[in-house]
Parts: C-alpha cells; sequence; structure tokens
C-alpha cells in the first residue's frame, strides 16, 4: 500500500506565496509521474501541475508563470511553490502519483488540503 501525505495548505493575501509537499511512503519499486490538482467548490478536479521522474513538467494554462512543481526522487517528494496567488487559485490540492508495485502501476492520491486565497 502507498500514502501519499500532504502539507497542510493555508490563507494567503492575493498576491502572496504557498509551498505545498506531499511525500509518498509505503511498498513500491519506483514512482513515474507526480502531480498536483485542484478542486473548487462545484467544480472538476483539474490538472494543476505534474512532473516526470526525469524532471519533465507540465503546467495548466492558468498558473504558467506563477507555480512551479519540483520534486526529490529520493525522497519520494513533490512540491508545488505557488506564487503571485489569485483568488480564483483557492480550491483543494491533491496530490496524485503513478506508483509501480508488486501488482503493477497503480494511481494514488493524497488526502487533499485546503488553499484559500483572499483578496
Amino acid at each position: 500500500q502507498v500514502q501519499l501525505v500532504e502539507s497542510r495548505g493555508g490563507l494567503v493575501q492575493a498576491g502572496g506565496s504557498l509551498r505545498l509537499s506531499c511525500a509518498a511512503s509505503g511498498s513500491f519499486f519506483s514512482i513515474n509521474t507526480m502531480g498536483w490538482y485542484c478542486q473548487a467548490p462545484g467544480k472538476q478536479r483539474e490538472l494543476v501541475a505534474s512532473i516526470t521522474n526525469g524532471g519533465s513538467a507540465n503546467y495548466a494554462d492558468s498558473v504558467k508563470g506563477r507555480f512551479t512543481i519540483s520534486r526529490d526522487n529520493a525522497k519520494n517528494t513533490v512540491y508545488l511553490q505557488m506564487n503571485s496567488l489569485k483568488p480564483e487559485d483557492t480550491a483543494v490540492y491533491y496530490c496524485h502519483a503513478n506508483v509501480l508495485g508488486p501488482s503493477g502501476w497503480s494511481e494514488y492520491w493524497g488526502q487533499g488540503t485546503q488553499v484559500t486565497v483572499s483578496s
């Protein structure tokens, strides 16, 4: 079994910054893509950013130039640095990982962490 444990989000003013982290633990062989998704009230969960184990990153258009995703493969941890935050970034943020375990590839999700940006 694999667990993804996210850092606590928080409340920040518009224009501010916040850094999220997500650490994977448990029994597995390797992790391919890790990423962050967000879900605002009444909306579907959507991709914010993802990064491969080789370091190739992909971003939603809405966060390009403001958010940076990174990972530490030795620590099985992914980070999301969020700068120039806007009220519309308010959402629950979920960590996601594609993990190779004894049963093959599986997807895992973190428990979600609330990020609230005040205007």
